[in-house]
C-alpha cells in the first residue's frame, strides 16, 4: 500500500507551527537532522561532518545571539514535533532570516517563513529583513511572493549568495 504524499502535506499543513528554543531539543534530534546529506545540499557553509560536540557549539553560539541581541534562532515545531531550526540573526546592522527545516518538511517552509516575516514585522526594530540563498537555489518563487526583493550576488565567508531583502516597517 503505497503513501499519498500529497495527502500527507496537506494534513502536515494543517498543524500547529510553534518555535522553541534550540536547547529544549533533544540533541540526538539535531544532530540526525543536521547530518542528512539532503540538508547540506543548499548550505555551501556546511564544511564539516556534525557531531555531539558540533551540536553542543551550534546550539551555544545560537543562544548567545538571543544574548547578545535579544533575538535568534528558534527551534522550529509542528504539532510539537521538531522540524528544523530557523530566524532571525543580527548581520552587522542587518537582521538575516534562515531556514533549515528536515528534508521530509520542505513543504512546510513558506508557511513557517509567513509566520516568521509576521513576527518581524510587529518588532519596530526590524525594518528589514535579509536573505542570503545558496546560487543552487532555483525555486524562489515563494520568497518573490513574500515581497523580497533581489538586491545582487555577495560573497559571504568565502562563498557566492544571492540577497534578497523584505521591507517589514
Amino acid at each position: 500500500m503505497g503513501v499519498d504524499v500529497a495527502l500527507l502535506m496537506e494534513a502536515r499543513l494543517k498543524h500547529e507551527i510553534t518555535f522553541a528554543r534550540l536547547p529544549e531539543i533533544e540533541p540526538g534530534e539535531i544532530l540526525a537532522h543536521m547530518s542528512d546529506p539532503r540538508v547540506a545540499e543548499h548550505m555551501p557553509l556546511l564544511t564539516f561532518k556534525w557531531d555531539e560536540a558540533a551540536v553542543t557549539k551550534f546550539v551555544a553560539t545560537k543562544e548567545a545571539c538571543w544574548s547578545r541581541d535579544g533575538l535568534g534562532h528558534w527551534a522550529i515545531l509542528s504539532d510539537k514535533d521538531y522540524v528544523g531550526w530557523g530566524g532571525f540573526q543580527k548581520e552587522g546592522d542587518e537582521w538575516d532570516y534562515g531556514l533549515v527545516l528536515k528534508p521530509d518538511c520542505f513543504g512546510l517552509g513558506p508557511r513557517i517563513s509567513r509566520k516568521a516575516i509576521e513576527f518581524a514585522i510587529s518588532v519596530e526594530r526590524i525594518p528589514f529583513v535579509t536573505f542570503l540563498l545558496p546560487p543552487s537555489r532555483k525555486n524562489l518563487g515563494a520568497l518573490e511572493r513574500l515581497g523580497a526583493k533581489f538586491v545582487g550576488e555577495i560573497d559571504f565567508a568565502g562563498t557566492q549568495f544571492l540577497k534578497y531583502r523584505l521591507e517589514t516597517a
